[in-house]
């Protein structure tokens, strides 16, 4: 080789060496980007599942504060027939039982230790 092509390749190689560093961090900086926005889709995607279970729950919720007008309206009806037999003077059992007005007590204690036996003899 002549001595004079010795010093521009070396230049050609050195700006050469700078370039595929450049492109080496750039390739570093996409990969990055795309980490990211890989992360960023994740985290959308589980808003959007913790969006839908909201909405599921808004509509549960909602259905159940429309059935309280039903049951005020029903809890109104009870309040006015039982306040129509204390006015008439009707005391009679089968009469109230046809209307709805007994309440039955359940033994919760009774039944706590009954399942408990029951879980002890399995």
């Amino acid at each position: 080789m002549r001595p004079s092509a010795l010093p521009s390749r070396s230049a050609q190689s050195s700006s050469g060496n700078a370039k595929l560093r450049e492109k080496k961090r750039e390739l570093e900086a996409v990969a990055a980007l795309e980490r990211a926005s890989g992360l960023v889709a994740e985290r959308i995607a589980e808003l959007c599942l913790d969006g839908e279970i909201m909405a599921d729950a808004g509509l549960v919720h909602g259905q159940v504060l429309s059935q309280w007008g039903d049951m005020f309206d029903i809890l109104d009806l009870f309040s006015v027939s039982t306040r129509e037999q204390r006015r008439s003077g009707e005391e009679d059992e089968s009469h109230s039982t046809a209307q709805g007005v007994q309440l039955v007590r359940i033994p919760v204690e009774d039944l706590q230790a009954t399942s408990s036996d029951h879980k002890d003899g399995q």
